[in-house]
This record gives structure tokens, C-alpha cells and sequence, in this order.
């Protein structure tokens, strides 16, 4: 049996939607102009939903102000409770994420957001007439623009629902941030004093530590977290109530000033209205701002990961650290495990790249009053933003956790290879310090024996300076050289 359909008409034309549908029109539209299948982000969805209701409550408290002021006969074309009250219902349900196979829009599309905005004031439509009785389309009960629209425009309403979501989500990002600093900050401590080659160029140059290696990613992660803990400090400003361009035509002064209040309360956020609303119309430079810290974030990660996949690599004898067996590596060579947790978060970095490229030059090409290339920009910077949370959740739980580290094969490696021979150049000077590491390459023995060979110092001398807690003190002092000598004298 032919499922039945209802015909929707546009200032265009007429189209047949599904009777059912909770999208209508605009949306079927939509769909039809934006073939691609690049899935719109359920965060927005439901941020447009909490934007929606603090518009609906708004409105709800302007009419009374209204016939408290005015009686029975207000100068203005006043919203019936009962429809109010089923759009707040079913914005509490969009809020939910109910609804969401209703969205049919695509994520890149043209039009500056007015897809977003009508598929949802349709979805709120068609869902608030089923709960007063009516069928879907049946909108001379509750109609998508006059009602669901009702002082809206999508240039605020959807803008605000993007700053909406992205502040609700970047606590997770900080949250992942942190949880993989204290994975990390577990294997600086425990490896505090554990010696390895530091390499400069990928070519052995002094001695370390790998407490100090695990220390240079937890500073990095910690400059991170402070910059994006500052994330919903840059994208508080919104622009709601601002209707077109910013200027709030056609909507009520109450409206105006009272909707980013409500919306305050009801999402917890520090959101506030700009002093230029214009301006926050126009420009969209604070996503530029942010995903730059995104940005940033992706390099530290893919420098943490490069290291790692490096010196886990089989092109290391005697590897310093192993990464955990995550997967089969190969369907022909028995045996493979490759590092895919690295190439994972590499993935991800480079696609963070892009997407900031993107949002980037798309915030340059808003021309005049508005940027039309909104939803692809908002569509970037929320898939950076997820990327970042699964590469942070995927290195603490898949990586960090159970990551070996041979600190006994690193310090024999240090011993074994000359650039040790740079700690001694206080004591010995360059020339007799080029012999020891001379020596070391020719017979392949550790600096113990190549001293044993040349007698440039005493042993015992040799094992104090090259012990973790000479090796690793910041710098030496004129007592170290002088010694009891110094201290009688």
C-alpha cells in the first residue's frame, strides 16, 4: 500500500511529504538542493531546541506583560497558550534529542542556516500539533513560521545555538585533557630518574631522563587545557534577539533584551548578549580564536604520538618504551601489530588542520551583513572539537594506560653510546672527552670500559658524574669541580 502524503506549498510551489513527516517543506527542499550525506551535529540539533525554548518562554512572558498592560484587546497579533505551551513541550523534546530522524538537512549546505532553522521550526510544528490533537502539516493550528519563527531569524537563533553547543561540549574536551595529563604525570613520576639518550635531529646528543621526556606532554597538555578552559570565556557573546542583521527589526524591545536571559537560566552558561549586535552577526572570528587553541591542541598531540610510535618503533634496538598490542596489524604478515592508536590520533590532528583552514578562510568570505557559510564553519569546528575528545579518550584509556617502559634497556643504551661523553666536559675538557667517545666507537663498549682502556679519570669519579642525580641537576657549579678540595681550601 502507497504510503499516504500531505502537499506543502511554498512561496515556489507545492510538494508532497510523507503524512507522518515531522520535517516539511523547507526541509524536503533542503535535502533535495544539498545532495551530500555529511550527518548535521546532534549537539546543534539540541542546542537549537534550548535556544527555541528560551524564545518560547520569552514570548510566553511578553504576553502577559502585554494584557497585564493592555486587557483583553492587545495592539499586537497575540500566540494561544495552548499553542505556546505545546512548542515548549516540544522543544523540551528537542532538547532531548527526540526527533532527530525528523532532521533531514545535511550538514554542508548553502543558505546561511535557514535549512537548520526551518527543519527544526518544522519537526517543533508538527510535534507541538500532536500533542493538541492535530496531524502533521495542519499548520493553520501551529504554523512553522509564524509560530515556531515567532520574532526569530535564523541569523540569531542558529549562531546562538552553535555558541550553545560548543560551550556545552568543550568541558568534555577539558575533562579528557586533564584525565590523560594524570595518566601521564603517573609515568613522569615513576620515571623520574630513570635515564635515556635524549635525541636531537634523530641523533643520540646528551643524557635525560624519561621522567623528563613524559614531562615535556604534561606541560604541553596543561598549556592546552588552559587554553581551552578559556574557550567559553571567547564564544559567551551571543547574538540572540538580534533577528536579521542584528538591529532586532520586527521584534518586541522585551524580546530583544529578555531571550538571552532565558536562555541563561535555562542552560547554566555564561552567555550574554554582545554590546554590538551587529557585529556578532557579521563577524564570526571567536570560532576562528578557538579552533586556533583546537588547533594547537592537535600539534601537541601528534608530537606526543610521533615520539612515541618512534621510539616504539622496530627501527630501535632495545626500544625504550612499548605500546600496548591494540590490534592485528596485517591480513598477509603474521605476527603485525602496528602502532594504530598514533595513526589514529595523526588522523585526527590533520583533520583538525583542515577543518581549521576551513573555518578560517570561511569567516573571511562573510560578506557584509552576515556569513552565509556558517553551518559548514559550526559543522568544522564541532567535528574538531569531537575529534579531540576521542583522541584524548583513546591515548589515556588505549595508549597511556598500559604503556611498558624499559627504563634498565634506556640507561644501558646511554652508557654504551657517546654522547654520555658530553656530561664529563667540565671535568675533562673537550679534547679528552672527543678521546672517550672515539674510543666507545671504535671498540662498541660502554664509557666504563673505553675509560678502562684510555685511564682519562678515576672509575669512581666516573660513576659519581654520571649517576642520575649528576646527570639530571640543572647545570653544574664550581664545587662540583673543586670538590673536598675546594671545601678545605
Amino acid at each position: 500500500m502507497a504510503q499516504p502524503f500531505r502537499m506543502e506549498t511554498d512561496a515556489i510551489g507545492s510538494v508532497e511529504i510523507p503524512a507522518e513527516a515531522l520535517f516539511g517543506i523547507h526541509a524536503w527542499r533542503a535535502r533535495e538542493n544539498f545532495p551530500n550525506t555529511d550527518r548535521f551535529s546532534q549537539y546543534w540539533y539540541q542546542a537549537v531546541g534550548t535556544v527555541k525554548l528560551a524564545c518560547f518562554n520569552t514570548i510566553e512572558r511578553f504576553q502577559k506583560a502585554v494584557v497585564k498592560k493592555f486587557g483583553k484587546a492587545p495592539p499586537i497579533k497575540m500566540m494561544a497558550q495552548e499553542k505556546i505551551e505545546a512548542l515548549q513541550e516540544a522543544a523540551r523534546e528537542v532538547i532531548q534529542g527526540k526527533h532527530f530522524e525528523g532532521f533531514i538537512v545535511p550538514a554542508v549546505q548553502g543558505g546561511a542556516g535557514t535549512s537548520i532553522n526551518m527543519n527544526i521550526n518544522e519537526i517543533l510544528a508538527n510535534v507541538a500539533l500532536s500533542k493538541i490533537g492535530k496531524a502533521p502539516g495542519t499548520y493553520a493550528e501551529i504554523d512553522p513560521i509564524e509560530d515556531a519563527n515567532r520574532y526569530q531569524s535564523t541569523n540569531d537563533v542558529i549562531p546562538t545555538a552553535l555558541h550553545v553547543a560548543c560551550m556545552q561540549r568543550l568541558p568534555a574536551l577539558e575533562n579528557r585533557i586533564n584525565l590523560l595529563r594524570h595518566e601521564i604525570e603517573k609515568l613522569e613520576a615513576a620515571h623520574r630518574n630513570h635515564l635515556r639518550i635524549a635525541y636531537t635531529q634523530m641523533q643520540a646528543a646528551v643524557p635525560s631522563s624519561l621522567g623528563r621526556l613524559f614531562s615535556t606532554y604534561n606541560e604541553a597538555l596543561s598549556r592546552d587545557w588552559w587554553r581551552i578552559s578559556r574557550g567559553q570565556e571567547r564564544l559567551k557573546v551571543v547574538n540572540l534577539g538580534g533577528s536579521a542583521i542584528g538591529g532586532g527589526l520586527a521584534s518586541p524591545r522585551f524580546f530583544v533584551m529578555e531571550a538571552i536571559r532565558e536562555l541563561q537560566k535555562l542552560t547554566g552558561l555564561p552567555v550574554t548578549r554582545s554590546e554590538n549586535m551587529h557585529d556578532a552577526t557579521c563577524n564570526l572570528d571567536p570560532f576562528v580564536e578557538v579552533h586556533g587553541f583546537f588547533t594547537a591542541h592537535a600539534v601537541s598531540l601528534e608530537k606526543m604520538v610521533g615520539d612515541l610510535r618512534l621510539l616504539a618503533s622496530d627501527l630501535i634496538e632495545a626500544n625504550d618504551i612499548r605500546l600496548p598490542r591494540k590490534q592485528v596489524g596485517s591480513s598477509i604478515m603474521p605476527g603485525k601489530v602496528n602502532p594504530v592508536i598514533p595513526e589514529f590520533v595523526i588522523g585526527c590532528a590533520h583533520k583538525v588542520y583542515a577543518n581549521g583552514a576551513m573555518v578560517n578562510g570561511l569567516a573571511a568570505r562573510g560578506l557584509l551583513d552576515l556569513n552565509a557559510y556558517l553551518p559548514i564553519i559550526g559543522h568544522a569546528f564541532l567535528d574538531s572539537l569531537e575529534l579531540l575528545i576521542a583522541a584524548n579518550r583513546t591515548l589515556q584509556e588505549n595508549l597511556f594506560c598500559g604503556l611498558e617502559v624499559n627504563a634498565q634497556a634506556a640507561e644501558k643504551k646511554l652508557y654504551r653510546s657517546p654522547s654520555v661523553c658530553t656530561a664529563l666536559l667540565p671535568y675533562l675538557g673537550y679534547g679528552k672527552a672527543a678521546l672517550l667517545a672515539r674510543e666507545m666507537q671504535r671498540s662498541g663498549g660502554s664509557i666504563h670500559e673505553a675509560n678502562e682502556n684510555l685511564q682519562l679519570i678515576d672509575p669512581e669519579k666516573l660513576e659519581e658524574l654520571l649517576s642520575p642525580s649528576n646527570l639530571l641537576k640543572e647545570g653544574f657549579s664550581i664545587h662540583d669541580l673543586v670538590g673536598e678540595m675546594g671545601e678545605r681550601s
